[in-house]
């Protein structure tokens, strides 16, 4: 069953160091459009296990301990692909896995992942980042003449929290009522079903923090639904969406995505400009890697804003895991640095102290060689 990932997790998993540097962070895409079949899927797998290997050899002067340990985690892998897994929704996996120091955690994701395996002292976790939260908390109400359900986006699935749901009278209950008698009847029943899930929908909006709001109901409704809803709820809606009258919560959700995607870019939005304005007074932002680097390894970053530059390098210290631009002595503790991935460097840390991340596109932070952050001090 495919989840969430909640910053919680992945500062737990920043937080891990293997002693041996034999950690596996593994990725697996699991997109229908690629990979439609569970072979397509086993043959992935087995290219992920043979890279694994390979990678592990590389490095060359390993103890025999060493090398039977990651063989079990391998096998681990293996077992757990032919006895355990289930695609259930999953779009894509992350499996973290180094049994000589006790580590264990598979992921099902909600949207799809490029392969990738790394093995070293810390885990992976940059392809995370733009699924981290991903809508979770928002309300999807559905309402339309008889049907009035409210549902809370969890661990990326829609669980139902209301339901007022009201079957209204047929033509076949008329009986001897005249015609307009019998619609006015049925108008009134229907306003105080839209009012009843209106007040529901009220109680859920106050309750949380910054909600997030999208209503599934018929074109014909909606004023009627607007109407039945406080100030405060009609702020929290960032959507008006259609489905079939008897739509699944899968079906519902998909229906709400866009608008939860398009409510996600906004906050981006947001951020980049308050970024813009800690930076233009020299204020709490940094910009470039540099800047950024060191920030992040000090604590400092509240919120890195991650560009969409791949590949670039930046080096760390395997004693403290300081992360720097330039190569040299770690400034803390005079070990060497080693060269790691910028951006890894600058999640990890980030993730580790308390802070979180967002995926910048479209080439904004271009001036800032692909990276910036809001500090905290």
């Amino acid at each position: 069953m495919a989840a969430t990932v909640t910053w919680e997790a992945l500062r737990e998993l920043a937080g891990f160091r293997s002693e041996r540097g034999c950690a596996f962070s593994f990725y697996l895409g699991l997109d229908p459009s690629t990979t439609p079949t569970p072979a397509d899927a086993e043959t992935r797998l087995r290219s992920l296990l043979a890279r694994a290997e390979k990678e592990f050899a590389n490095g060359g002067g390993r103890a025999h301990d060493e090398k039977v340990s990651v063989a079990r985690d391998l096998d681990r892998v293996r077992a757990w692909w032919n006895d355990e897994f289930d695609r259930d929704g999953a779009r894509g996996v992350a499996i973290f896995v180094s049994g000589a120091d006790g580590l264990w955690r598979v992921l099902p994701l909600p949207r799809p992942v490029r392969d990738d395996v790394h093995l070293g002292r810390r885990l992976r976790l940059t392809p995370l980042v733009e699924l981290a939260g991903d809508g979770d908390g928002a309300f999807v109400a559905v309402v339309n003449r008889e049907r009035g359900q409210v549902f809370q986006l969890r661990s990326g699935r829609l669980e139902e929290i209301v339901d007022r749901s009201e079957e209204q009278p047929g033509q076949h209950d008329q009986g001897g009522w005249s015609q307009a008698h019998f619609q006015r009847h049925i108008a009134r029943l229907v306003a105080g079903h839209l009012k009843a899930v209106g007040g529901e929908i009220d109680k859920r909006v106050r309750r949380a923090r910054g909600p997030q709001l999208v209503i599934v109901a018929p074109e014909e409704l909606r004023r009627e639904i607007e109407s039945a809803l406080s100030a405060e709820a009609r702020e929290s809606i960032i959507g008006w969406a259609s489905a079939e009258a008897h739509a699944s919560p899968a079906e519902l959700l998909e229906a709400a995505r866009p608008y939860l995607d398009r409510a996600r870019a906004a906050r981006v939005q947001e951020t980049l400009e308050r970024w813009r304005g800690e930076r233009g007074k020299h204020g709490r932002a940094s910009a470039g890697w540099a800047e950024t680097l060191a920030a992040a390894s000090d604590g400092r970053v509240e919120l890195l804003l991650l560009g969409e530059r791949a590949g670039q390098k930046a080096f760390r210290c395997p004693e403290c895991g300081r992360a720097e631009a330039a190569g040299g002595r770690c400034p803390l503790d005079g070990a060497e640095l080693e060269p790691d991935a910028a951006a890894d460097c600058a999640v990890e840390q980030t993730l580790a102290q308390g802070g979180a991340v967002v995926n910048v596109r479209g080439g904004v932070l271009d001036d800032a060689e692909g990276v910036g952050a809001l500090l905290r001090f």
